[in-house]
């Protein structure tokens, strides 16, 4: 699975006949633009769960679909640059967040 942002609906009138009507739309994965197939009804904006290969075809309808990438989830909250900060070795969440790591017991006097 792929997490990808969704850029623009792709429009494609004339289109072999085993793509049907399905949505298309130009997803952003990492630096890369790629078309995926939209099963959830996304829009620009939207950060998105992206399958491949033949859970493509499957999620998309059908196992004969000819797809390689269809959007299965929209995601509800997404921060990338915390994404990319954790995956770099950056501050877990609660050394990020001073205040809510557990205090030392006070020492009785």
């Amino acid at each position: 699975m792929l997490i990808c942002k969704v850029v623009k609906p792709l429009v494609s009138t004339n289109r072999i006949a085993d793509f049907q009507h399905k949505h298309l739309q130009v997803v952003l994965d990492g630096s890369t633009q790629k078309v995926a197939v939209d099963a959830v009804g996304a829009i620009p904006g939207d950060w998105v769960i992206c399958v491949g290969s033949s859970a493509a075809r499957e999620a998309a309808g059908s196992k004969s679909y000819p797809s390689d990438l269809t959007i299965v989830g929209i995601i509800d909250h997404w921060d990338p640059d915390a994404a990319k900060e954790m995956a770099a070795g950056g501050p877990s969440a609660s050394q990020a967040n001073p205040a809510s790591a557990a205090k030392p017991p006070e020492a009785a006097s």
